[in-house]
């Protein structure tokens, strides 16, 4: 996998030092509250086992699958959910919890459709921010790192459904995907 990539853009240990402050900042901001951390499927489940082991709080951790890329690199903008929440959010205090902010389509609507569910708040974590991508005004209240418009996989992030089990981010050479759709 390694002799795919350009580069490593993130290192491992940054990563982690990166999760455990994002951990703190939300311990204390979610003191007292009723925290369910939804993660978005299948990007952000590395991301979302790292984090709530960081966070010092009772908490619920669910989880719901979107897509606007189907199975190539561009976004459609279309989003669907394919496995959606199956328990009333009222009085929650919602984190979506998310690999990376691209286009900000799929979340901006994600977000949207769980406002209409009454919780309390609904806000962002995301580890990595692209926002030379971005088609929506969507901001995370909490990032990782932003990252520039380069193709990138490892913690989480995939192409073609491989290189999500590195423990860093790389930059995958053009040559491995399709040049004439701009990376994710």
């Amino acid at each position: 996998m390694h002799k795919d990539l350009k580069c490593i853009l993130v290192g491992e240990e940054e990563i982690a030092g990166r999760v455990k402050e994002l951990g703190e900042e939300i311990t204390r901001d979610y003191k007292d509250k009723n925290l369910l951390c939804v993660g978005i499927l299948n990007g952000s489940a590395v991301f979302m086992s790292d984090l709530i082991r960081k966070i010092k709080l009772p908490l619920r951790m669910e989880f719901m699958a979107a897509s606007s890329y189907g199975s190539g690199s561009v976004s459609s903008g279309s989003v669907k959910i394919t496995r959606d929440l199956n328990f009333d959010i009222a009085g929650y205090d919602v984190l979506i919890v998310e690999d990376i902010i691209d286009t900000g389509v799929t979340l901006s609507y994600i977000k949207e459709m769980l406002w209409e569910r009454n919780p309390r708040s609904v806000k962002i974590a995301a580890i990595f921010d692209k926002p030379a991508r971005r088609r929506t005004e969507l901001k995370a209240e909490y990032t990782g790192f932003t990252v520039p418009d380069e193709f990138i996989v490892g913690y989480g992030l995939d192409y073609d459904r491989r290189y999500r089990n590195l423990p860093y981010i790389g930059v995958l050479k053009p040559e491995i995907y399709s040049k004439d759709t701009p990376g994710v």
